[in-house]
């Protein structure tokens, strides 16, 4: 069974995560065949590992990550690589693969610039 968790920063203040939670709900409105969750690098919660557990203990034996990042940053190429690999090798039965950060996909920088110009 196929999932996805989308994973983002974190931060302090609570608000920061309102997109995230918007974000998660079109996916699960839009794709309700397929199970979602978001994940935190730091200050919030769920954390990867516990994302992970949770679509594993649903039958997920797929995981694509997401990371909702605008680009590949230390964390992206230092921190991230780490905590993938931990969680590979603490559910050796999921294949877990991930995307480049999404502000890195085409399609997004077009919907920026959609966005700027209906801005102005």
């Amino acid at each position: 069974m196929k999932a996805i968790i989308l994973f983002g920063h974190g931060a302090r203040d609570i608000r920061w995560r309102d997109p995230f939670d918007r974000l998660l709900s079109l996916w699960q409105s839009q794709n309700p065949d397929v199970m979602a969750e978001l994940a935190f690098l730091e200050m919030m919660q769920p954390s990867l590992e516990d994302a992970v557990t949770n679509l594993a203990s649903k039958g997920a034996n797929k995981i694509t990550v997401i990371p909702v990042f605008f680009g590949q940053g230390g964390h992206l190429r230092n921190d991230f690589p780490l905590l993938l690999e931990d969680c590979q090798k603490k559910f050796p039965a999921i294949t877990l693969s991930a995307t480049p950060a999404v502000g890195e996909d085409l399609g997004v920088l077009q919907s920026i610039i959609d966005f700027g110009a209906r801005a102005i």
